[in-house]
């Protein structure tokens, strides 16, 4: 087995000897092309046993950044418009809550009713028509008009206004008609509606015909 063994190491030391012979006979551009080719030879198996498969998977990672960089950049996107959406309901909701501070609710109407004829008494008008209007219903909020008739001087007229500018609650003068009486000189006559607004959380009923109505109670 011994025996065996040096046989084949002899042979093979042989073999190489030989080889290196053969090659000590090339010229230098034959060497030089053998050499060229046995590198050409290791770099193409290490470029495709290990390079190429390592390649293949930088490309897969290189892809799945990018489209994980495009989702990152849309969420951004979307961060910043429900960021501007959150500051404009913000926004939207505080001018709500200063709206519902400046209308009045049920429980103050008397009293802004009397506010309103205050105003006009001080101004030194003097009302020959006072009186509630019926309600008219709109979409989320109620108009609460009221009808006036007053007379008295410019300057009385727009005292008057003047003061029911400054109210806490919001009233606005419509429907302004203004006549003279050549009797009274300097003395005007006004008829004119103060509106007023009262928010309301139940939409109007409409009947049948689309119409806005009450709703008809069964008996």
């Amino acid at each position: 087995m011994a025996d065996e063994k040096k046989n084949i190491r002899i042979k093979v030391d042989q073999t190489i000897s030989a080889a290196f012979v053969r090659i000590g006979k090339f010229t230098k551009i034959q060497r030089l092309l053998i050499c060229l080719v046995t590198f050409a030879l290791m770099g193409g198996g290490y470029y495709y046993f290990f390079l190429a498969p390592k390649q293949e998977t930088l490309n897969a990672a290189s892809a799945e950044l990018k489209t994980r960089e495009a989702t990152l950049q849309k969420f951004k996107i979307k961060a910043r418009s429900l960021a501007k959406y959150e500051k404009e309901m913000a926004e939207a909701q505080e001018n709500f809550n200063i709206a519902m501070k400046a209308l009045p609710d049920k429980k103050e109407l008397p009293s802004l009713l009397t506010g309103v004829s205050t105003a006009g008494q001080r101004a030194g008008l003097t009302f020959s028509l006072f009186q509630p209007d019926p309600v008219v219903n709109k979409e989320f909020y109620k108009e609460i008009p009221l009808a006036m008739v007053v007379s008295g001087r410019y300057q009385q007229m727009a005292d008057f206004f003047y003061r029911v500018a400054r109210m806490n609650r919001i009233v606005n003068i419509q429907n302004v008609e203004i006549s003279t009486d050549p009797k009274t000189p300097g003395f005007i006559t006004m008829k004119c509606a103060a509106v007023t607004y009262m928010f309301s959380d139940e939409p109007p009923d409409k009947d049948k015909n689309g119409k806005k109505g009450k709703k008809k109670r069964k008996k």
